[in-house]
Parts: structure tokens; C-alpha cells; sequence
């Protein structure tokens, strides 16, 4: 997991189930949204580069509606932070796979 994508201007729309990052390049990359997830008082998003396939690094970061379809995303900077949000992300994909592998057989 990363803490950003490749020096992030968090220049982000938010489409459907895709985020568009501007990097400071002024290049863009498409990420697919895996998750967005609580840790303490804040929300956090999980974000996985459209061309990197299912092995490629996660990107971690502060996330904030603040409209319609638009998104604030915000830099993990501190180092504590980020170690908690990264357990809190990977406590969220236990809790998924779990709930995928036996949630629906306990019907």
C-alpha cells in the first residue's frame, strides 16, 4: 500500500465506481474505488490503478464528499495515521472475504 499516488495534486472527480488522480506531471491516472472506510473519526478511501491488475499497490487516502458527484482527497502524511488506516483497510478486506465466503451459505 501506498500513502499517495505518485505526488498527487488530488485534483479528483468522483465517476461511478472510478477516480481520475492528476499527478504533478499533469499526467492522469484512472483508479477503480475498492473501498471507502472508517478509522477513528474520519473516512478514508481505498483506490487501485486501473492498469496496475489485481496485484498492483492501493492507495490510500483521506476522503470528503463535498458535493453532488465531487470528492476531497486528502494526503496521508503522518506515519501513525497511515499504519492505522492501512489495519483498518486490511481488518475491511477480512470482514469482505469473510462475509463473501460464508455470509450467503448462512441463510
Amino acid at each position: 500500500m501506498d500513502k499517495h499516488g505518485e505526488n498527487c495534486n488530488c485534483g479528483e472527480e468522483l465517476d461511478h465506481d472510478q477516480v481520475t488522480l492528476t499527478l504533478d506531471d499533469g499526467s492522469e491516472v484512472v483508479c477503480d474505488i475498492i473501498a471507502v472506510f472508517p478509522c477513528g473519526e474520519k473516512e478514508y478511501i481505498a483506490l487501485l490503478p486501473q492498469d496496475s491488475g489485481e496485484e498492483g499497490e492501493v492507495y490510500l487516502y483521506q476522503f470528503k464528499q463535498t458535493g453532488d458527484d465531487e470528492i476531497d482527497l486528502s494526503n496521508i502524511d503522518d506515519d501513525d495515521e497511515f499504519e492505522a488506516v492501512s489495519d483498518a483497510f486490511d481488518q475491511f478486506l477480512d470482514s469482505a472475504e469473510f462475509d463473501e465466503l460464508y455470509g450467503e451459505d448462512e441463510e
